[in-house]
């Protein structure tokens, strides 16, 4: 396994584990953050542990013309239940990410330590946060990192039924035109039901650095 030092670098993708996991150790700093997602890689770890950093085999990405709205959920958009906004509320929408509850998941990947991080990301410049609203009540939302064509989710919250897909839909009906393909890192039952798919990491990076 290679371990991170303080220089800004990773391996070469060859040296991925079969399970995925490229790299170990190192830090969160802009630096460190943006040149993994420059090559395809995102940290991914439980509290207390050391760093962790992943690169699938197989990734589970949304090609925008490819995005799949049911019928209920053009009736949400009819019945205008939510209203949208960007970066309006990144913190909120990240801690409401880290506290919400996952099925076979105890406790959260998304520590204090990468809330920090990904806010200095916000600030910079680097990472979006998407916000749905409800009677005025932040309800659900998504955040994540845009490098290059490619906009890479980390993770989404709902408060209430069908907040996060309504605003993760809006998202992908705006900017099907600026992102080549929208990444979902690994296979969830909830993005597969909006047309997300699993494709080679190989393709993956023909895509990333088109």
């Amino acid at each position: 396994m290679y371990w991170l030092s303080h220089d800004l670098i990773f391996p070469a993708h060859e040296e991925v584990t079969e399970d995925g996991i490229i790299a170990i150790g190192g830090d969160l700093s802009p630096e460190r953050l943006l040149l993994a997602y420059k090559k395809g890689i995102f940290p991914w770890f439980n509290e207390d542990d050391p760093i962790l950093w992943w690169f699938p085999l197989e990734r589970f990405v949304l090609f925008p013309e490819k995005l799949n709205v049911s019928k209920s959920m053009k009736k949400v958009f009819r019945d205008e239940e939510f209203t949208y906004s960007e970066n309006k509320a990144f913190r909120e929408v990240i801690t409401n990410c880290s506290a919400a509850y996952r099925k076979g998941q105890d406790g959260t990947w998304i520590t204090n330590d990468m809330i920090e991080a990904y806010c200095q990301l916000h600030e910079l410049g680097h990472a979006k946060s998407i916000e749905v609203w409800k009677d005025g009540e932040l309800v659900g939302g998504f955040y994540g990192v845009e490098s290059g064509n490619i906009f890479c989710g980390e993770s989404m919250f709902a408060k209430v039924s069908n907040a996060s897909k309504a605003g993760f839909i809006q998202f992908v009906a705006k900017y099907h035109k600026k992102y080549t393909l929208i990444d979902c890192q690994v296979y969830s039952e909830h993005l597969a039901s909006l047309g997300a798919e699993e494709i080679d990491s190989a393709l993956f990076l023909d895509y990333l650095s088109s």
